[in-house]
């Protein structure tokens, strides 16, 4: 039974509206003072508050003030026989639900919890689908790349930036997307994908743009396209780089003045969007060739995230591994398996030009065929091993102990530079020398920062 408290100083009103809301079927508790209606929260569960303005001692816009910091979801109505205009506006503004205005229409009242609490009830499964989302599409990773990555997330994500994501294939750029789009106050809103890639170059516009019915040939009814889905929303640009020179004009105009006209219209629709694009392609590059254009890539690059290959993060591997063996064995109710210690040195000295992608994959081919639940080197694919062979013997080129050492410290301080994105500050904190001592090894084996 959901619990609604009246909070009115005037018994009359309180007896009235707890007769109504019980014969509704709620549990009502009552209050006469703001204060003694915050006790009753802090003591008790409640679904919604009736709340006069006019109240002894904390009057009511207070007390509204009060309840949203505590209590930031609880549905609060505002009720008063003395308010005008600008107090209904300001307590809405300060989070009421609505405002009743007194003498009460019992019908009215009811009608209007009614409605707040559907309200309610749609924020609360909406935040639950948040979270399912966020953990969903969480991104996994410790090391000190991912670390600071997660947090330019969360800088990020509030704010109506636009962000261009690179990174190689397979890393996770779309993961890092939705993660924005699901942390930020869009989120409630569409998130639209679109390949550029994928889409041939005579469709494009259609599918960018939407169409009128007739525009061509096939099509029959008019049909929107992903900007005006994503209204209000995100829409995700990914592969941007292989879009060609006629289409990034086009989306240049639309990303400045956030209109459009589908194709065979002539009707200019206005959008508000985010716009989050991706690529694996060096875009300056591509301006120094002429396949790119300059203007879109300053407009697309308000701000850039890097999202770093897997072999830059090898300490990552475990806990990935991890969560996509406990993915698959669930799939496919084989049970729990693990990874002996020999297999695991086989996945961590690998490259992974497919990155996080290419990992998935191979987790998922070994929960389906791996003979047992433990999986050992045997199971490995040969290539993955090939390679850990590989790397190893480039520490045995030598007879001499001091050159294999040094080899090997040469390797050790690449990848620590790598993890920490060539901050030496930080790469000398985290393998425990001083940063001077670091400076001069870098400099010693001339390595480049």
């Amino acid at each position: 039974m959901k619990t609604v408290l009246v909070v009115d100083d005037e018994q009359d009103i309180r007896d009235a509206l707890a007769g109504v809301l019980k014969d509704e079927g709620y549990d009502v508790a009552l209050a006469a003072s703001a204060e003694d209606a915050l006790k009753k929260l802090d003591a008790k569960a409640t679904e919604l508050v009736l709340l006069d303005i006019w109240l002894p001692g904390m009057d009511g816009v207070e007390a509204l003030q009060e309840i949203k910091t505590r209590h930031p979801l609880l549905p609060v109505i505002m009720i008063s026989g003395h308010a005008n205009i600008e107090t209904a506006v300001r307590t809405t503004k300060l989070g009421a639900y609505d405002f009743i205005e007194k003498p009460l229409s019992l019908d009215k009242v009811i009608i209007t919890v009614e409605h707040a609490l559907e309200h309610k009830r749609l924020m609360e499964e909406n935040s639950a689908l948040r979270q399912k989302a966020l953990s969903k599409f969480g991104i996994i990773g410790v090391s000190g790349l991912m670390e600071a990555l997660k947090k330019d997330i969360e800088r990020v994500a509030p704010t109506n930036g636009w962000v261009l994501i690179t990174g190689e294939n397979g890393t996770g750029k779309e993961m890092v997307a939705r993660n924005i789009h699901l942390l930020s106050n869009r989120s409630s809103n569409s998130f639209v994908e679109v390949n550029c890639a994928a889409i041939p170059e005579e469709l494009i516009e259609s599918e960018l743009f939407g169409h009128e019915k007739g525009a061509f040939t096939s099509a029959a009814a008019q049909k929107k396209g992903k900007f005006d889905l994503a209204d209000k929303g995100t829409i995700f640009l990914d592969e941007i780089g292989d879009m060609s020179l006629k289409t990034q004009a086009k989306i240049l105009r639309i990303l400045q003045e956030q209109t459009f006209e589908r194709v065979g219209g002539v009707e200019q629709i206005s959008v508000d969007v985010r716009v989050i694009a991706a690529t694996n392609k060096d875009l300056k590059d591509l301006i120094f060739k002429g396949a790119f254009r300059e203007d879109l890539y300053y407009r697309l690059n308000v701000i850039p995230l890097y999202v770093p290959p897997l072999r830059e993060r090898v300490e990552d591997i475990p806990l990935l591994l991890e969560h996509f063996l406990a993915l698959y064995s669930a799939e496919t109710a084989r049970g729990e398996m693990s990874v002996t210690e020999e297999a695991m040195d086989a996945l961590l000295n690998y490259e992974w030009p497919g990155n996080v992608r290419e990992l998935k994959n191979l987790v998922e081919r070994l929960v389906i065929m791996a003979p047992s639940n433990v999986i050992t080197p045997d199971d490995v694919p040969a290539h993955i091993k090939g390679v850990q062979g590989a790397q190893s013997s480039n520490l045995f080129r030598t007879n001499l102990l001091k050159e294999a050492r040094s080899n090997f410290e040469r390797e050790f301080i690449v990848r620590k530079l790598k993890e920490f994105g060539g901050n030496i500050a930080k790469t000398a904190e985290a393998i425990g020398i001083e940063r001077s001592h670091l400076y001069r090894k870098i400099k010693g084996y001339g390595l480049e920062v």
